[in-house]
């Protein structure tokens, strides 16, 4: 049985809107998997606080009134963009906007991901936002999250890399990133051989061999830290191997909004590379 597989693209638009570049090159690398778009809006609303006597020196309703008129012609914008960019890729696309309170869209777009095969993040260190958008699908929708850094080619995933410890967050994301691997396409196994008593050979060994009995080719690679972060090695031997993605575990946990992360997971999201799945 077959089905079409559909991909979640959530954009914030408060309190800055989600980068243009990161926008076109999600919706691209989307057209490359074969995916359906689902993309929904989130224009804010945002409470009527009162000042006091203030008011009398700032006009808070006024200001109130202005970032929402913005979020909404923002939304109205992205629609504009996510159509042209969508028509110019082939993707078959579904646009929704929804008006939530002032930070319920975090809850929303993980609650939504939950019935889609991806979530897709247009990536920027710049946006806070989407860093914050990040971490709440990532720990909070259950599915796969891909992070799509501006400038990403749109291309069939031929070859992706795994980064393997032997952890159930890292099985997650090897199962996760499978369905999306072209046929016939190759898996290369990395293993930072000097991060933990478990890394080496054997243990990336052990996996390309089951993965070879399902019928998909892969190869080890040892990674060497040599004074690089984890995160900077990891994605350097992924580029160097030739993979289009990197998947890996989503390591930490979020509570009360405190965003705790793994050294391998913060690395790579402090300075992205190239596409990254994060499952957690």
């Amino acid at each position: 049985m077959t089905h079409t597989r559909i991909a979640y693209l959530p954009m914030p638009t408060y309190p800055e809107p989600v980068e243009d570049a990161a926008i076109s090159a999600a919706i691209g690398f989307a057209g490359a998997l074969n995916c359906a778009l689902d993309v929904t809006a989130f224009s804010v609303d945002l409470p009527r606080l009162s000042s006091g006597l203030g008011d009398w020196l700032i006009d808070v309703p006024g200001i109130v009134a202005t970032a929402e008129k913005n979020s909404k012609a923002e939304c109205q914008r992205l629609q504009e963009l996510v159509e042209a960019a969508t028509n110019a890729a082939g993707v078959r696309l579904h646009f929704a906007t929804r008006n939530i309170i002032l930070g319920g869209a975090l809850e929303a777009s993980a609650t939504e991901a939950r019935s889609y095969d991806l979530a897709l993040v247009p990536w920027s260190t710049k946006t806070e936002a989407v860093q914050d958008l990040a971490e709440a699908l990532v720990f909070g929708s259950g599915r796969p999250t891909v992070l799509v850094p501006p400038g990403t080619k749109a291309a069939p995933l031929t070859h992706v890399a795994v980064a393997w410890d032997g952890s159930h967050v890292a099985a997650r994301a090897l199962w996760d990133v499978l369905p999306l691997l072209a046929e016939g396409g190759k898996i290369s196994v990395l293993t930072a051989v000097d991060d933990k008593p478990t890394a080496g050979r054997d243990l990336a060994g052990a996996l390309t061999a089951r993965l070879e009995r399902h019928g998909i080719k892969a190869a080890a690679v040892d990674v060497v830290l040599g004074g690089q972060t984890i995160g900077d090695a990891l994605q350097r031997a992924a580029l160097a191997s030739g993979a289009g993605l990197m998947a890996m575990g989503g390591y930490g946990h979020s509570r009360l909004r405190d965003f705790i992360l793994g050294g391998a997971t913060k690395g790579v999201i402090d300075k992205l590379q190239l596409p990254v799945l994060l499952s957690h």
